[in-house]
């Protein structure tokens, strides 16, 4: 095993041998790192595995995330969290684990954050030490610096897989049956606006990715994203919008809003906003009453009720309305709701699925569709049960008449 102070000092041994005048590849990189591994090595009696560690460790220091290159390939890790250079956690199968590895220093850790968030345009310093990025799979990143960050530089990335999971994956890992998927899909061919709640870490950007791909491939759509992350596939008529923060001097700022009201002007059939978080609730709902049926959208709540109640919350940080009004616009807006939820036994489930029916004496009405019913508990500790029909039916199957479908 190599300690940390052998490794710094392989690493400046592989710096004063790069002939810093002209660029280097990655082939001439990797064979001057690989000719001083094998001189170290000589006598440390290293073997084959630990050399290629070695090598694959240096190379990730010059032009990889250094020790966070082998947790971004890695496909089972799914979240990793760093609460300080030489404090960081992964999340594997559900479970949180502490991950031995380390950055040799607070200022690697920091030269990584820059040039993470430089890649993206985007700009992280102690005037503004907060920023959201992404890595170049998608990746979303969420970065917090000192002094706000007590311990250290922080970042956390939730990893998304290299192909995105579709509708028949969700039913083979139990999110949903194949009759819910069939509704659904027969809901967005017929273009009901559907929003997408749930509370963090239930699957709401991967459920509506995967929920896009069932948009017809002749449709024009556009997405709208704080920090872009969808990946659909299906659809070749695609633009992707994603916000702006404002620069060092406080201008060049294009938020959510912004781009929503300019998405109306470029002809789309529909609307994707990957989650709405404030004031720009208002542009949604309304993009969703002006044609452009559809449209799809998510949001953070611990229940259906109190997606409603928030969205509410939401559109009043944005401009001043009497509730009763907000309630309507979100009435005549939405058509589905569907709720997400992380179970207890890390499994990530479709618990409800609600229509929306109008307003009644100042009160949103809901109609439940498919609710999950737990039936018990494998001797693996696994929840057992799934969505059932509520015996309602769908009261507005207008949109689905006029598509020439079946219901």
């Amino acid at each position: 095993m190599v300690s940390d102070e052998s490794f710094i000092e392989l690493r400046e041994s592989v710096r004063s041998r790069l002939d810093l005048s002209n660029s280097t590849s990655d082939d001439q990189l990797l064979q001057v790192i690989e000719d001083a591994v094998f001189h170290f090595s000589e006598g440390q009696y290293l073997t084959i595995r630990e050399k290629q560690k070695f090598v694959s460790r240096l190379f990730n220091s010059f032009r990889g995330l250094d020790v966070l290159q082998p947790l971004i390939d890695d496909k089972s890790i799914t979240e990793i969290m760093i609460n300080n250079f030489d404090e960081i956690f992964i999340e594997r199968e559900g479970h949180v684990l502490r991950h031995p590895g380390k950055f040799e220093s607070q200022d690697k850790l920091e030269d990584i954050i820059q040039l993470i968030v430089g890649k993206v345009n985007r700009v992280v310093n102690e005037a503004s030490p907060i920023v959201d990025a992404r890595l170049k799979d998608g990746s979303r990143v969420n970065v917090v610096l000192p002094p706000i960050a007590m311990k250290g530089p922080t970042m956390t990335i939730r990893k998304f897989p290299e192909n995105p999971l579709t509708v028949d994956d969700l039913i083979q890992r139990g999110a949903l049956s194949r009759e819910v998927a069939e509704f659904l899909k027969k809901l967005v061919k017929a273009k009901y606006n559907i929003f997408i709640g749930g509370g963090t870490g239930s699957g709401k950007t991967t459920f509506l990715n995967a929920l896009s791909n069932y948009i017809p491939a002749d449709e024009r759509i556009i997405t709208i994203e704080d920090s872009a992350e969808l990946q659909i596939r299906s659809v070749p008529n695609l633009v992707s919008l994603e916000v702006r923060n404002a620069n060092t001097e406080g201008k060049g700022e294009i938020t959510m809003r912004d781009l929503i009201k300019s998405s109306l002007r470029m002809r789309p059939n529909r609307i994707v906003v990957g989650e709405v978080r404030g004031g720009e609730a208002l542009e949604m709902l309304q993009a969703m009453n002006t044609g452009h049926d559809g449209s799809l959208s998510t949001g953070h709540a611990n229940n259906t009720y109190d997606m409603l109640s928030r969205l509410e919350t939401m559109v009043l940080s944005g401009v001043q309305l009497p509730v009763e009004v907000i309630r309507k616009q979100i009435s005549s807006a939405i058509d589905i709701m569907v709720h997400l939820s992380r179970l207890r036994d890390k499994s990530r489930r479709v618990v409800e699925i609600s229509e929306i029916t109008g307003v009644v004496n100042g009160e949103i009405q809901l109609n439940p569709l498919y609710v999950f019913e737990e039936e018990g508990e494998s001797p693996e500790g696994k929840v057992i049960g799934g969505l059932k029909p509520s015996g309602n039916p769908l009261q507005n199957t207008l949109k689905i008449r006029m598509a020439g479908l079946a219901y």
